[in-house]
Order: structure tokens, then C-alpha cells, then sequence
């Protein structure tokens, strides 16, 4: 009988080991995303012209180009609302420069966005980072992305396991 038992729990855990592995492939990039500044450039793309802050954000990539972005709370802090910008897209830089961009998705009056897209990236795509970058104004798109408002990255504190 224990030894039934210890055959059942070794299953259970290489079974569970088995599917850790599958779900760790599948993500090739997981990061938190952060409001911008103005006056930083990032892969030769510009920031906008005012502070921006998301109250909640996380970009997901994985090693076939599938993208994930989910925005919560993309706003202007002096206005309270995403002010102009009516449309985002998700620029996926590789090393020092925008490898590819997503299409354009709604931006809520909320600051909410979801963003999926299959993009094709290099190989290998080397010091990943995910820019959102404003794509309508007031309803009018932009011929090409504009500026970018929000990216992957931290913030000092984002952390909720820090020391104190």
C-alpha cells in the first residue's frame, strides 16, 4: 500500500514537473509595463511629450512572435484620461531597434487596451523591450506609430517583495 502511495505521489509530481516545463516554453518574455517621461529615446523612438502612467500592465512574448499586452489605467496623470490618444500598438524591440510592430487597437477613455498579435521577430531577438506606442489622435489615425507612451520595464517600488 505505501508503496502505491509513493508511486501516486512521484506521478502526480513529474507529472506536474512535465507541465511547469511546457508552460515556462511557451513564454519566452513576461514583463510588467510602465508609464513614460518625456524626453527619452528608446531604439530611435521618442517618448511623448508628457508623463504617463498604467495602473496595470504586463506584456507576454513568446519565441514563435506571439504577443500578448494587456493595458489597465494608460493615462495622463494631468488629465486623468488618456487625453488624445485614442489608439495603441505594441512595437517589439530587438537590441537597438523596433524589429516589428503590432496593429492598431482601441484605447478605452479608461486607458484600457488589449493587444494579440503574431509578429515576426529575429532571431535571436536580443535585449527585448516592448514599447506602446500612440497610433489616432481624437479618432484620426496616424500614418505610422507615433511616439511611445508606456513600455515594459520597472519602477522603483513596483515591487511588492521588496525589503523595507
Amino acid at each position: 500500500m505505501k508503496i502505491r502511495a509513493a508511486m501516486a505521489i512521484i506521478s502526480c509530481f513529474v507529472s506536474c514537473l512535465f507541465a511547469v516545463s511546457t508552460v515556462a516554453d511557451e513564454i519566452g518574455f513576461l514583463s510588467p509595463i510602465v508609464g513614460s517621461n518625456p524626453g527619452v529615446t528608446i531604439a530611435g523612438v521618442k517618448s511623448g511629450g508628457a508623463p504617463w502612467v498604467v495602473s496595470h500592465g504586463f506584456a507576454v512574448l513568446n519565441d514563435e512572435g506571439r504577443l500578448r499586452v494587456d493595458l489597465r489605467g494608460l493615462i495622463l496623470p494631468s488629465v486623468g484620461t488618456p487625453g488624445p490618444v485614442t489608439a495603441v500598438a505594441a512595437s517589439v524591440v530587438c537590441g537597438d531597434a523596433a524589429a516589428t510592430t503590432s496593429d492598431s487597437v482601441a484605447l478605452s477613455v479608461d486607458g484600457n487596451a488589449e493587444i494579440h498579435a503574431k509578429l515576426q521577430l529575429p532571431s535571436p531577438c536580443l535585449g527585448t523591450i516592448v514599447l506602446i506606442r500612440a497610433t489616432a489622435f481624437n479618432g484620426t489615425p496616424l500614418p505610422a506609430p507615433g511616439p511611445w507612451i508606456a513600455a515594459t520595464g520597472l519602477t522603483k517600488g513596483s515591487d511588492s517583495d521588496q525589503d523595507k
